[in-house]
């Protein structure tokens, strides 16, 4: 006699779709749930103060002076947000081919970062250890003749990484793209 072979596999042959007809069931099962307790908020600084500046690309999005951006954070807390992560808008006059405003201990971003330590401390900070928002070429990488300098870069990098930390970031964000960067 012929062994008869089902077209679904393993598949059960019994449907399960009951358990998520109606919405109350669908969330006693789910086996995924997304709170502020996961969530980490992108806040976009600027210099100045008491000034809030759209980000085009991004409707809905502003740029924050630091004093707004405070009680932002303070608000993201209040509703459960554990963490922020910080990109800064550089001043171009500050932008050198070798980025060199990165670790300036006065940045924008460690100014931002120990006014939310002071004013919020029990928030986690990230930070974003990169290159490109102080370069005048804005690249991640310093460049020389039309090539990456990858040594130069990460030391400037880790330097970066370093002014950060001692203003009190607590977790850093390597996104540039050089190599040997991790490891």
């Amino acid at each position: 006699m012929a062994k008869r072979f089902s077209t679904l596999g393993r598949y059960p042959t019994t449907r399960l779709r009951r358990n998520r007809r109606e919405d109350w069931s669908r969330r006693l099962v789910a086996e995924t749930k997304l709170s502020a307790d996961d969530l980490i908020w992108p806040v976009f600084v600027q210099e100045g103060r008491n000034q809030r500046t759209p980000v085009d690309s991004m409707p809905g999005v502003d740029r924050l002076t630091v004093d707004l951006f405070i009680e932002a954070v303070k608000q993201a807390r209040d509703l459960g947000i554990p963490a922020i992560a910080i990109f800064p808008e550089t001043d171009p006059a500050a932008k050198t081919p070798d980025a060199r405003e990165a670790y300036n201990p006065g940045n924008l971003v460690c100014r931002a970062v120990t006014a939310v330590k002071k004013a919020v401390p029990d928030i986690g900070i990230m930070t974003d250890v990169a290159l490109d928002p102080f370069n005048s070429d804005g690249h991640d990488g310093i460049v020389r003749d039309g090539y990456v300098q990858n040594d130069e870069s990460l030391e400037a990098l880790v330097k970066q990484a370093i002014v950060q930390t001692e203003a009190g970031a607590d977790i850093q964000a390597p996104s540039d793209m050089m190599d040997g960067r991790i490891g």
